[in-house]
């Protein structure tokens, strides 16, 4: 009779979790009260845009409660079909943001912020790369400093921190008068100072250091964005919150 019980009690505690598992791209009360808003109602693409355009790329869809990009109509996998995405909504200077992302075999991705559009330009020509990759499969993980929660092409996360592709990651990017942080699933794994002669160095060590959108100088504030690199990736719970 007692293990009956317990059995049932397993099962009411298992249903209880279940029913109190907080439901994708959604706040909590807590996070209301923190100031946490949603860049990503799990429904539309409201608020999101082409960078240097009006409308939405058309290899971007809603799909497992997340916007997924994909490679594009006549594309191969590796080549962008200039979808690139902004949340046009607003600028944001300091803020914490936080973005869940999954990524297919070999993707690779970006997740941009303080964006400036430059007509033209892709989306990396003026804003810092957090970098989204399956570190395992992706063709472009032979530098340490490409692999995913990454600033691109500059400084390395620890590869440890990653889940592997077809699992969810979570990465928080945190900034405050030019501290920037990168925590990726629960860890930080990237620290540095926009604006500081130790950011100049690491864009003069970096592709970066011929790009007027980075010689010029970064935006103090801009948009947040997404990177279309022609593979399959899905970003969902994408939440900020204003310092």
């Amino acid at each position: 009779m007692k293990k009956h019980i317990l059995l049932s009690l397993a099962a009411v505690m298992l249903m209880s979790s279940a029913a109190l598992a907080q439901k994708p791209n959604t706040l909590s009360s807590k996070e209301k009260k923190d100031g946490w808003a949603l860049l990503f109602n799990g429904k539309d693409f409201s608020g999101w845009r082409m960078v240097n355009g009006t409308e939405m790329p058309k290899n971007w869809v809603i799909e497992e409660d997340a916007m997924k990009v994909f490679t594009g109509e006549g594309k191969k996998p590796g080549s962008g079909a200039n979808g690139d995405i902004i949340y046009s909504t607003k600028k944001f200077k300091n803020f914490e943001l936080s973005i869940d992302w999954k990524a297919s075999k070999m993707a690779n991705s970006g997740i941009f912020f303080n964006v400036r559009e430059v007509p033209g330009k892709p989306i990396y020509y003026a804003a810092p790369e957090v970098q989204v990759l399956d570190n395992v499969d992706a063709t472009d993980n032979k530098i340490a400093s490409h692999l995913a929660g990454s600033l691109y092409d500059m400084i390395a996360a620890d590869p440890k921190t990653v889940k592997p592709a077809g699992e969810w990651n979570t990465i928080v990017i945190k900034v405050d008068n030019g501290k920037v942080t990168h925590t990726q699933n629960g860890v930080k794994v990237v620290e540095y100072t926009l604006w500081t002669p130790e950011w100049d160095a690491l864009v003069a060590n970096s592709k970066f250091k011929t790009f007027p959108g980075f010689t010029e100088g970064i935006s103090k504030e801009g948009f947040v964005g997404l990177q279309d690199h022609g593979y399959a990736v899905w970003f969902r719970n994408i939440k900020i919150r204003e310092l």
